[in-house]
């Protein structure tokens, strides 16, 4: 396919996800079914096409002064693509299979509107209805900081320290193009460009070999400030598919007890394979079986219990921009309710000088600062561990990394404006 009709091709998806309410990976999956000709490289650019017009949803239609997919996409072209006008109007020249040829009205916008006076909102690219959380912790940066949640976001890797060592690894993923993270010391970083394919880590000999793991850095730092030692008896609360659980296993260095567990056993499914592959040989999983708690047997005796807590996401729209505008109010309730749930539940669990280990990926107030105040009133026995104290995980990258984090008396927060990672926050509370 040529590029034009790439962007033909985006514009018809765009109006079928508009038409049918559905999201962007089963639009493109439905798109992909009955275009069998589409090889696999185009296939990936018009969904690096879709996925951008997604990031800049908002601020495209305001520059083209139009809410359509084609004005979104036109849109989109200049303000995350950099095209000028001209450049547009060579590739929708409606020959062939490319869009038609842009309008006077089309190409007076491309030259002569800017997103100048457009609400924040708007320039930022995100649901108005956020706008009050995200000024409460950014202020008048909101737009800045929502601008880099919406980039697209690099691969990153972590070095599994059960198996390899960061040098190793650096050298054999030379072909890709991996540099070191800028923070974590087992990270590895393959940058993306805007229509490139995600290459094929999981036919790596490294990944298969269990020497890597995709793990977005913000959430490899997560793990290093939970403070995890050799020894200890960690609890997972949260484990999901493992990704935390891998990279505590590996700070722990096959001493100690880790428990993995989550109140959905299905998305507990993939673990097992996880950490035999990681060659994890003291983690425990216990997947939920019938309404018995599968901590029950724990009081009072854990070191250390780890909360990545289900959230609203908020801080990975860079990877999945569609999550932003199917989001609603209501989720942002649900997702309290489950929060306080799980903190309570982990409360019991910690011994005397023990710690809970509070991660969000998300940057909303309500989620972050606020829930861990109000449970530091619901349970007085427990104080939260400053964060000038929990960057010291981080070494000789803990000043930079202070200076680069937003800091609250709750806990510290991660942006990819501020620190090039997702969005995360995490908190530590020490039981007296």
């Amino acid at each position: 396919m040529t590029p034009a009709a790439r962007l033909s091709a985006a514009i018809e998806i765009l109006g079928s996800i508009d038409a049918q309410r559905i999201p962007a990976a089963d639009a493109l999956k439905d798109w992909g079914r009955s275009h069998r000709f589409a090889g696999s490289g185009d296939r990936a650019a018009i969904a690096g096409l879709v996925f951008d017009v997604l990031r800049r949803r908002s601020s495209a239609a305001w520059l083209m002064d139009a809410d359509t997919p084609r004005a979104r996409l036109l849109g989109m072209l200049k303000l995350e693509r950099g095209l000028n006008a001209d450049a547009v109007a060579a590739l929708c020249n409606g020959e062939g299979h490319a869009p038609a040829p842009l309008s006077a009205a089309e190409r007076n916008a491309l030259t002569s509107r800017t997103l100048d006076g457009a609400p924040a909102h708007v320039a930022g690219d995100y649901p108005e209805w956020l706008d009050p959380h995200l000024k409460a912790v950014f202020g008048d940066e909101r737009v800045a900081e929502a601008t880099a949640m919406a980039s697209r976001a690099p691969l990153d890797l972590r070095v599994n320290a059960l198996k390899a060592k960061r040098e190793k690894v650096l050298a054999s993923m030379k072909h890709l193009g991996a540099s070191a993270t800028p923070w974590s010391p087992t990270g590895l970083r393959i940058a993306l460009d805007a229509g490139a394919r995600n290459p094929g880590i999981h036919s790596e000999e490294d990944f298969i070999k269990g020497a890597i793991e995709v793990q977005d850095e913000g959430s490899q730092l997560a793990a290093l400030l939970t403070g995890t030692k050799p020894g200890e008896q960690v609890i997972d609360m949260c484990a999901g598919a493992g990704g935390k659980t891998l990279a505590l296993a590996a700070m722990m260095g096959g001493k100690g007890r880790l428990i993995a567990t989550d109140r959905d056993k299905r998305q507990l499914a993939p673990i097992h394979e996880r950490l035999s592959r990681a060659g994890v040989h003291n983690a425990d999983v216990r997947t939920p079986k019938g309404p018995d708690d599968t901590l029950s047997d724990i009081k009072a005796s854990a070191d250390l219990v780890v909360i990545d807590a289900p959230c609203t996401g908020t801080g990975t729209w860079r990877r999945n921009p569609d999550a932003k505008w199917r989001m609603r109010p209501g989720a942002l309730e649900v997702r309290i309710k489950d929060q306080i749930a799980v903190l309570d539940r982990a409360a019991p669990l910690v011994k005397p000088g023990g710690r809970i280990a509070y991660i969000t990926c998300s940057v909303l107030p309500p989620e972050n600062g606020e829930q861990i105040a109000a449970f530091v009133k619901r349970h007085p026995e427990f104080a939260v561990v400053p964060p000038s104290q929990t960057v010291a995980a981080l070494a000789d990258k803990a000043a930079d990394f202070t200076a680069a984090t937003l800091q609250s008396e709750q806990g510290l927060l991660m942006t990819p404006r501020r620190t090039g990672t997702d969005g995360f926050f995490v908190s530590i509370l020490k039981r007296n």
